[in-house]
């Protein structure tokens, strides 16, 4: 019997550790998805299909959150259900092991408030979303005070071109001339390039 750990993170800029560091250690191995959006399905996933490849009955794994095996709540039950009809137990954090029979109406319900809170989220987003476009149209600022509904203007970027081309200046040059970043002098100056 191994204990194995499964950790997934949605973004490129979050890191699985917070959710090792929750379940501790003693796992004889550990599977990750790191990038790997929750509207992806549990078996498209990198690091779960080896997960699915490594497990044997008896196994346990253990996540942190039911949610973190799948993609809404169908997806989730789904997961869990042929994980126990293989004679593997997952062992949630706060939860403990799920069997068939009860855990696995407590997964269901888990499960279905997961998808209703993620959801909730997006509505509550789109909501934000469309008051800035609201208010950007009748005030020129978003509900928010800002400028744009996207990433601030650092400067004109008909401006950081010019400058760079009738000097000849380097990238490096140019953003330290106009106190911005490379990334955003190489944005500005494909700008043109994708326009012409």
């Amino acid at each position: 019997m191994s204990r194995i750990a499964y950790f997934r993170v949605s973004t490129g800029d979050q890191s699985v550790e917070a959710q090792r560091k929750a379940l501790g250690d003693g796992f004889d191995k550990e599977f990750a998805d790191e990038g790997i959006s929750g509207a992806t399905k549990a078996e498209d996933r990198p690091g779960f299909a080896a997960l699915k490849s490594y497990v044997r009955e008896g196994d346990v794994i253990c996540v942190t959150a039911i949610d973190r095996l799948g993609r809404d709540a169908l997806d989730v039950q789904k997961v869990v259900r042929d994980l126990i009809n293989e004679g593997i137990v997952i062992d949630v954090l706060g939860l403990g092991p799920i069997a068939k029979g009860v855990g696995e109406l407590i997964v269901a319900v888990l499960a279905q408030m997961a998808d209703m809170e993620r959801n909730r989220i997006k509505e509550r987003c789109e909501a934000g979303r469309a008051a800035a476009r609201a208010s950007l149209a009748t005030t020129g600022k978003t509900h928010r005070g800002k400028a744009s509904l996207g990433r601030p203007v650092a400067r004109d970027a008909s401006e950081v071109r010019n400058w760079r081309r009738e000097n000849g200046a380097s990238i490096r040059f140019t953003a330290r001339h106009f106190r911005i970043s490379e990334a955003t002098v190489k944005r500005y100056c494909s700008l043109s390039t994708n326009s012409a």
